[in-house]
């Protein structure tokens, strides 16, 4: 059985490979916190762990070594309840979460790795953006100042170890919020991780789960199936071009959702006491196959697609060959994922108890088949109004 530490001041994941080969993780707390110098720390600030509390930092920068107790915030000092931390700000259901709230008068902060592209458009709606990378734990304090709630919509790149932001990442962000008094935490999950714990990201997200739970902070975890923005660039966008389809013979189901909706019910849910510390699950009205979302998208565009479909049975044996290099690991626990997407599964729960709990109405909740109707009655109209102006603009000799 082969261990690799994370990092001395984290929490470590055990990485255990059995005869058949199955990949797991398993999460344990360190019965001593070790002081450490970060990896990824510059020469001027050294994050290191309190003993016998992980959820305690000692900042040392210049010379000096100052305890971030986790404290409450003395009363001359008081944070505003509407300042909050968007981590992931400009992903698919990030970018929702900054506008809802926008929308609803909070004080919003984006948190974004430095990048060559700015996020302008973060500015542009009105959030302030602060530059920091989950990899690199002492850039994260300075972020947290003046922050009452912080909301994890963060997730790595594809190009990236998947244990480096989700797993170092977010347990140094959890860290962070526990020493320097964060009033609470949203963190997004995955639907059915705790079932899935051959999926490295899904079993990296259970074990997330866990440690902001043993934090003690004011937490809430939703638990997400499926994105409806999502399926705009994977089906209806190659279906318009006549570009291939791709999707598979497995007869899995998702109850995708917009993540409009989930924004809303987000700050809904942070708006309630009663919610604190509770694990919800966030989905769509109907649960979907591949095929049957295929067959909509053909219909609302009023053309077929050309479809490429790739049998579970060719994805299990390409996850296992790349499971032999130790450089293409990390494709093989992508295809890990692909593989239960791909399996004989429902990602999908019952909402009327949460509904009820938010006070929702299901109605107001919007449906697949809305949703990618008004993008294909927009686009459509569009590329008709294109044709148009085109053939107005015809010169004939």
């Amino acid at each position: 059985m082969a261990s690799s530490t994370l990092h001395p001041q984290f929490p470590t994941l055990t990485l255990r490979r059995p005869r058949q080969a199955s990949l797991s993780w398993r999460r344990t707390l360190a019965r001593d916190s070790i002081a450490s110098t970060s990896p990824h720390s510059s020469s001027s600030v050294t994050i290191l762990t309190s003993k016998g509390d992980p959820f305690c930092l000692l900042l040392r920068g210049n010379g000096a070594l100052i305890k971030c107790a986790a404290v409450n915030l003395a009363p001359g000092t008081p944070v505003r309840p509407t300042s909050i931390l968007v981590v992931g700000a400009t992903g698919t259901l990030g970018r929702q979460i900054v506008r809802r709230a926008l929308d609803e008068g909070y004080d919003v902060r984006c948190l974004v790795r430095p990048r060559p592209a700015p996020a302008d458009f973060l500015r542009d709606w009105g959030a302030t953006v602060v530059n920091a990378d989950l990899s690199k734990p002492e850039t994260i304090p300075a972020t947290l100042v003046g922050i009452h709630t912080v909301i994890d919509c963060a997730t790595g790149r594809p190009e990236e170890p998947i244990k480096t932001v989700d797993w170092k990442g977010k347990v140094a962000l959890i860290q962070c919020a526990k020493a320097m008094g964060i009033q609470k935490f949203v963190f997004f999950s995955i639907h059915n991780c705790d079932k899935h714990p051959e999926v490295p990201l899904m079993e990296i997200k259970h074990c997330t789960e866990k440690f902001l739970r043993d934090s003690g902070l004011n937490h809430i975890t939703i638990r997400l199936c499926g994105f409806m923005q999502g399926l705009i660039g994977q089906y209806a966008v190659p279906i318009l071009e006549d570009r291939s389809v791709w999707g598979t013979d497995a007869p899995t189901r998702i109850a995708y959702m917009d993540t409009q909706d989930i924004a809303r019910l987000t700050f809904i849910a942070l708006r309630n006491e009663n919610i604190n510390g509770k694990l919800l699950t966030f989905a769509g009205p109907r649960a979907w196959t591949t095929q049957e979302v295929i067959t909509l998208c053909e219909r609302l565009a009023g053309q077929d697609a050309n479809v490429t479909t790739v049998p579970v049975s060719i994805l299990k044996f390409t996850r296992q060959l790349t499971r032999l290099f130790e450089w293409t690991n990390e494709v093989a626990d992508r295809l890990a994922f692909s593989e239960v997407l791909s399996s004989d599964t429902v990602f999908s729960n019952p909402m009327a108890e949460t509904y009820n709990l938010l006070g929702v109405d299901a109605k107001d909740i919007s449906t697949l088949e809305k949703y990618l109707q008004d993008y294909f009655t927009n686009i459509l109209k569009k590329l008709k109004d294109l044709k148009a102006q085109s053939k107005q603009t015809d010169i004939y000799f």
